[in-house]
């Protein structure tokens, strides 16, 4: 006897088929070029997980893609590093306004962060997101109300302008906060958002260029922040 007539016989092969169980596929009765469709339905869990994403990215999107301050991740990383960023500062000192300080800060994009952060959370509702001017004027174009050099920027920050229509902001900031956010909007000059409002106020000269000052020993972050103009 060979070896394959003593195997067992496989039981899916001679089970026999419950009454009414037919051997063909199941199919929808659409056919095309040849080929039928199976009538395989996807399980009712994947349906429901499907029209669930569906419904959940409908609220996400409108909560988290509306031109809201302070609500996409982009907005919650630039204040996580505002908020240490200011915690370094804490052993800084107050910052010293000047030309070449402003400069200097517009320079170093961790400044530019707390700038950025202290901008969105208290001007963008009138001057923008991205300072584009909304009820307040464009802070992107070449065109200033109150400022005739960049030292003017914090100056308007803190004491206000238009008997009110720009509050002081003196009395509710950090002066190291009205620093850096004076540094973040100059540094937006130049971009030409388009904005809703007209050009506002007078052509002003550019910002004065950067002097870079070099000394023997390399300064630490804090002094070099802080230094005088030279």
């Amino acid at each position: 006897m060979s070896e394959s007539s003593q195997q067992p016989p496989n039981p899916v092969e001679t089970a026999p088929l419950a009454p009414g169980v037919s051997t063909e596929p199941r199919t929808t009765g659409h056919e095309y070029d040849g080929i039928e469709e199976f009538d395989n339905p996807t399980p009712g869990w994947w349906v429901a997980l499907f029209v669930g994403t569906i419904i959940f990215a409908v609220f996400y999107g409108v909560y988290y893609h509306a031109p809201v301050p302070d609500r996409t991740m982009f907005d919650s990383y630039d204040a996580a590093v505002a908020a240490d960023l200011k915690k370094r500062f804490a052993g800084m000192g107050t910052l010293e306004i000047s030309e070449q300080n402003m400069l200097l800060w517009m320079s170093k994009s961790d400044y530019l962060a707390v700038g950025r952060a202290v901008f969105k959370q208290n001007c963008a509702s009138c001057h923008g997101a991205e300072g584009q001017g909304v009820t307040c004027p464009n802070m992107t174009d070449d065109y200033y109300k109150n400022v005739k050099k960049i030292t003017d920027i914090p100056r308007v920050i803190a004491g206000g302008a238009n008997n009110g229509a720009m509050p002081a902001w003196g009395n509710r900031l950090h002066p190291n906060e009205v620093a850096l956010v004076a540094a973040y909007i100059a540094s937006l000059r130049g971009k030409n958002l388009p904005s809703q409002r007209p050009r506002e106020g007078d052509l002003i000269p550019p910002w004065p260029k950067l002097e870079i000052v070099t000394t023997t020993s390399m300064p630490s972050q804090a002094a070099t922040a802080t230094a005088p103009a030279h």
